[in-house]
């Protein structure tokens, strides 16, 4: 079984960029996030069960109406709490049937909130990737059409980095990309070699 090593990192930390990086070294990287879009669509029912608790407007055209749910969870803590609750089993799920189709010395899962949601505790090691605030707001404005002030509301509903620091096994701070690509390479033969 290969070993599960954790990345996350708050929005706009740059987690994505440095995933694909892993997985240009043939490391298998599982994206939670986009697995669970995925899953939002294609699973029965966990449809059902976004349906009886949101609402006919969570779905439009037979997709996830994303910006209605987002709007939704995104305002009200209590409902990012339920669909959580809703999503995350079937994520967990499916990444335990993902895992045992791969044959690496390692894989990578990466999910924006590993240790809000205890994932972590399903890892064997986890990397944090951190940025400054302002160097995430501006990543973020430059690639969605969210204001400042959406990203500064969704970042408020992900822990601080400080609080998750000291339970990361590996910090990956991405300022500069050069850099950053240095740290991977050096990760990546000592993940290796400790798988």
């Amino acid at each position: 079984m290969p070993k599960i090593i954790g990345l996350t990192g708050g929005i706009g930390s740059g987690k994505s960029r440095i995933a694909n990086r892993f997985a240009e070294h043939g490391v298998p990287c599982y994206i939670a996030d986009d697995r669970a879009k995925e899953l939002m669509n294609s699973n029965l029912n966990l449809r059902n069960a976004i349906l009886d608790n949101f609402g006919p407007k969570s779905y439009q055209d037979g997709k996830l109406n994303r910006l209605f749910i987002s709007d939704l969870v995104f305002k009200d803590m209590d409902s990012l709490a339920r669909l959580n609750a809703l999503v995350h089993p079937v994520v967990a799920k499916d990444f335990t049937k993902w895992l045992n189709l791969q044959d690496a010395s390692y894989v990578i899962k990466e999910a924006a909130i590993l240790f809000e949601s205890g994932g972590a505790n399903q890892c064997d090691e986890v990397i944090l990737v951190t940025a400054p605030i302002r160097t995430r707001i501006e990543r973020v404005l430059a690639r969605d059409h969210s204001s400042e002030e959406e990203i500064k509301n969704r970042m408020s509903k992900q822990w601080l980095d400080e609080n998750k620091i000291p339970l990361a096994d590996y910090h990956i701070e991405n300022i500069k990309w050069e850099d950053t690509l240095t740290k991977i390479e050096v990760l990546h033969q000592k993940l290796l070699r400790n798988s």
